[in-house]
């Protein structure tokens, strides 16, 4: 049997639906609580989401379920959810969902859209990324502790090239750095730099680092994908919660916890679910607040180039 009942969430009213199912077996963890972390966090999380198409990442029966991408916002979507038109490779166009504000997060996530997956533009410059991002993504046996390695590595090119970069984890197995730009680019131009920055660490470093995306090439290595940079791709948005057997987040992250991670050997260091976070940023603030507004100029990718020739 459904149970509903309206909440009025700044003056808005949206129906959330069955709020004892249990959404993470584990822990215990249900859609109630799954809707109150994204109303607790949502200061931290909505500049990050705001003007952003979305693809819904939907779990209606909880992590151990079937899931479902949803790149067009629903139909039955309420008048008051924001959409954009996104132009399709193949051609046509796809109506994107927005989240600009709290009740739209609250639709969202009553959904079951557990994961938020953003493009790195805005609306309606669709063509203009805000961010480089890279994803590093470890082969088995390799953990984010190598990860946080080859970040470490990553943040000293940037660090070189007078930029600067942000952390944080996938909150699945991975790490994610971000360098903002923020100013006028295309994703022609943050591409082929992504690309050649993970091909300069791999040609560094061939034994830790592979650029490459076939999945035989990774094991106990790190995948610097730079592909993320295209305009036809999302990643998941920071603070976001992740499908796993518990409500891990993606997690913002100071380059000295990496350093201590790598150093300590510690992967469990680098992982925080959802309680964790809300106590983070409450003393922290949001450490990724700097790549909505930092604006940084991309160098030509010849720059690149030249370091692989030295």
């Amino acid at each position: 049997m459904v149970t509903k009942q309206s909440l009025d969430i700044d003056g808005t009213k949206v129906d959330v639906t069955n709020l004892q199912k249990i959404f993470y077996p584990k822990p215990g963890f249900t859609k109630g609580d799954v809707i109150d972390y994204y109303v607790r966090i949502s200061p931290f999380l909505l500049p990050h989401l705001k003007e952003r198409p979305i693809t819904l990442k939907r779990y209606p029966d909880g992590v151990e379920g079937i899931f479902f991408y949803e790149k067009k916002c629903p139909s039955h979507r309420p008048k008051w959810i924001k959409t954009t038109k996104v132009v399709k490779s193949e051609g046509g166009e796809i109506n994107y969902c927005v989240i600009n504000d709290l009740p739209s997060l609250v639709w969202a996530a009553n959904l079951a859209d557990l994961e938020l997956h953003t493009f790195l533009h805005r609306a309606p410059a669709l063509r203009r990324p805000t961010a480089l991002a890279f994803d590093l993504d470890p082969g088995p046996p390799a953990d984010i502790v190598l990860c946080g390695k080859v970040g470490l590595w990553l943040k000293g090119v940037f660090d070189a090239l007078k930029m600067e970069s942000f952390a944080k984890t996938s909150g699945s197995k991975g790490l994610q750095v971000y360098i903002p730009i923020n100013s006028a680019v295309t994703y022609e131009k943050t591409k082929a730099f992504s690309h050649a920055i993970a091909e300069l660490l791999e040609s560094q470093s061939p034994e830790i680092v592979v650029s490459k995306m076939q999945k035989s090439l990774r094991s106990g290595k790190v995948l610097v994908d730079w592909s993320q940079n295209d305009d036809h791709k999302t990643t998941v948005n920071v603070y976001s919660l992740r499908a796993k057997d518990y409500p891990t987040v993606s997690t913002p992250v100071t380059w000295e916890e990496v350093e201590a991670a790598v150093r300590r050997r510690n992967a469990t260091s680098l992982s925080f679910d959802s309680k964790e976070v809300l106590k983070r940023v409450e003393k922290m603030g949001d450490l990724f607040g700097p790549v909505l507004t930092l604006k940084q100029k991309l160098p030509p990718v010849s720059v690149i180039q030249n370091l692989r020739n030295q």
